[in-house]
């Protein structure tokens, strides 16, 4: 299983390059980002520092959107990027929630998210793809490979996913809600006459590595205020009762009465006390290294390609410092010198 984390672009810029060079240097894989350019730093930019100061790992959004990024636009970075660190980059991207609404924007349909997934794989992949009317490509792209994965909870999200993403984003850690929406991805991808086992699984979701849990919950409440309200969108378009999403996913919601993005993904978020901390046991991992390890193994049995864990709580370094020494040599493969 690889191991990726999740960062803020958060002031100072310098901070996050610290702690995505510290991240590799504990052996995890991949570095993501928040995607909001109105509520922290622009990430783009931060991208090209951190492939620059580091050696093996990806990097990339989690996740964008097509309503406040032109495709064509975010093809051509992460080309660049490719060109310049050898195809090191990632692309998570959905509908739209933060950056989207912060601008009292709307996130775009599940049709122009399909379109947008299509023509970003194609055009940051060198390939010609038809958009607006005219067949374009990046010419100088030809060698450039970035994989784009697509975030989704609700069924038609989950659907075109497995249809034509190159891998499934889930933002929660509960393993029946990740064998539920896994399933619906693979079934999706059987469907389409793709290979299901080819969509690459990711989980994401905070980690504290902690004896203190209820500390851990109060820092961690925010997360759950969070997918409340992507799953809030779900549950308006198809009700809480007509299994079109896991009960599981809609009950903890019905005491929710709005959100503050001023405060979005911040420990303290005042607009999180309808979260129970049954949600936050579930939807985080919280505990000490031996419950990761014992959380991470439960998701790899589901068949999760990769664990991301959100960084955002009062206690980054330690945690980062406990997965790179204890947790990911846990659960790596052992190879033996000598057999």
């Amino acid at each position: 299983m690889d191991i990726g984390v999740v960062l803020q672009c958060t002031p100072p810029a310098a901070r996050v390059v610290d702690l995505a060079r510290r991240a590799e240097t504990f052996g995890f894989s991949y570095v993501w980002t928040f995607d909001s350019h109105i509520l922290w730093e622009e990430p783009y930019v931060i991208y090209s520092k951190i492939l620059d100061e580091t050696r093996k790992i990806k990097i990339g959004p989690m996740v964008t959107n097509p309503a406040t990024r032109d495709i064509t636009v975010t093809a051509s970075v992460f080309a660049t990027l490719n060109e310049m660190y050898g195809n090191r980059t990632v692309i998570g991207i959905g509908r739209g929630d933060s950056a989207v609404r912060v601008t009292n924007g709307k996130p775009v349909t599940v049709g122009e998210l399909r379109q947008s997934v299509i023509e970003l794989k194609g055009l940051v992949n060198g390939e010609s793809v038809e958009y607006k009317g005219n067949n374009i490509r990046l010419p100088w792209a030809r060698d450039s490979r970035t994989d784009v994965m697509v975030a989704a909870y609700g069924p038609k999200v989950l659907a075109l996913t497995g249809e034509v993403g190159d891998g499934f984003i889930l933002q929660l850690a509960d393993p029946s809600i990740a064998e539920w929406t896994i399933k619906a991805v693979k079934d999706a991808a059987a469907a389409a006459g793709r290979d299901p086992e080819s969509i690459y699984i990711c989980v994401a979701a905070p980690a504290y590595v902690t004896e203190d849990h209820a500390h851990a919950r109060d820092q961690l409440r925010w997360f759950g205020g969070m997918v409340g309200n992507h799953v809030a969108d779900i549950v308006e378009r198809y009700g809480d009762n007509g299994g079109a999403v896991p009960q599981a996913l809609t009950d903890y919601i019905k005491n929710r009465q709005g959100y503050d993005y001023n405060q979005h993904g911040q420990s303290g978020n005042t607009h999180t006390d309808f979260v129970p901390d049954e949600i936050i046991d579930r939807f985080c991992i919280i505990g000490p290294p031996e419950e990761h390890v014992r959380r991470l193994e439960e998701l790899k049995a589901l068949g999760v390609d990769q664990f991301a864990l959100y960084l955002q709580h009062d206690d980054k370094d330690h945690t980062l410092a406990q997965y790179g020494e204890k947790i990911i040599p846990a659960i790596s493969d052992v190879v033996l010198a000598k057999e």
